[in-house]
């Protein structure tokens, strides 16, 4: 048995397959444009901001990113991470087949809570994550008061 195209008579399609059919070919259309074209978003790390006894830990995913193109600054209590994802230059004659990558410049802040020692704040940036850890004043961590029976 041989597999083929065959082309229906216009007059025996129902509009029922037609709508089926132009639904079809709007998502087929859909998936092949870039998602920027679509939503013409920015990139932006994810990030996760942790808290134990001592201190606060922010750490973002910059995959692909080098220390030297991010910024992080402190102005008025107002943490701000910030850098740019910069595209690879690829050769005239290589084409992509497919590209999902984003690049792109970015800026996150935060503020921060009462009790953070700004002066003793550090960063590190390792294997593509940044991790900034945020140590608490003394009056921000919470003592354990003993109880005692009278």
């Amino acid at each position: 048995m041989r597999w083929g195209l065959a082309k229906k008579n216009d007059s025996s399609v129902s509009s029922l397959d037609e709508f089926r059919r132009d639904i079809d070919r709007v998502f087929d259309d859909f998936f092949t444009l870039k998602p920027s074209t679509l939503f013409e978003s920015q990139w932006v790390p994810k990030l996760d901001i942790e808290e134990n006894e001592k201190s606060y830990q922010v750490k973002a995913e910059m995959p692909g990113m080098d220390e030297k193109d991010i910024s992080v600054t402190l102005q008025n209590n107002v943490l701000t991470i910030s850098g740019e994802k910069k595209e690879e230059r690829r050769e005239e004659k290589k084409a992509a087949l497919v590209a999902e990558r984003t690049f792109g410049s970015f800026c996150r802040s935060f503020t921060l809570p009462e009790g953070v020692r700004a002066d003793s704040i550090a960063a590190h940036f390792k294997k593509g994550v940044l991790t900034i850890d945020l140590p608490k004043d003394e009056t921000a961590v919470t003592k354990k008061i003993n109880i005692t029976v009278k």
